[in-house]
């Protein structure tokens, strides 16, 4: 069975990244083993020019890993329409852990829990331009009248507490 993934999203800005930080390091410390997963819309490139790695991909290798004793890492080349789903990379490389969380992928079927900052907007992602079912809870800085469970963004103890008593029990 494949874990449980819960998508953190927020408009870019919002504070996805740290809120996801600090839940990995929770949930480590209450004993779980995490996958994290983040989308990028654009292209990126996690190598170095001049590096072997690099050479390897640029020469042409579809799939090119790096490994040592502490770590793997892959570079796996896909044209755009190959891209793997949500669904498929978790089946493929999370079999391993608890939980996988996410970034991104704000348009996935996957329960989202998203970031809200009053300054940034006061429009949810999830609610107000369109209604997403997938919404399962909100992390802001501010009150909001929402019909899912609203935690104080820096409340991650209790984020934590509703992913462990909602997706890991």
């Amino acid at each position: 069975m494949t874990p449980p993934v819960i998508s953190i999203v927020a408009q870019s800005g919002t504070g996805k990244t740290t809120l996801l930080e600090k839940l990995i390091v929770e949930l480590k410390r209450r004993g779980y083993r995490v996958g994290a997963i983040k989308h990028d819309a654009h292209r990126f490139d996690i190598d170095r020019e001049g590096k072997d790695s690099w050479r390897l991909t640029r020469a042409g290798a579809d799939t090119m890993l790096i490994t040592s004793p502490e770590k793997l890492a892959m570079v796996k080349q896909y044209s755009a329409e190959q891209e793997p789903s949500l669904a498929e990379s978790v089946g493929a490389y999370c079999g391993d852990v608890d939980i996988v969380l996410t970034e991104g992928f704000k348009k996935s079927s996957m329960p989202k829990i998203e970031v809200h900052r009053r300054a940034r907007s006061e429009r949810l992602l999830c609610r107000y331009d369109a209604y997403d079912a997938t919404l399962v809870a909100v992390a802001s800085d501010s009150f909001l009248d929402i019909d899912v469970p609203l935690y104080d963004i820096d409340d991650v103890t209790g984020l934590c507490d509703f992913i462990v008593e909602r997706y890991l029990s």
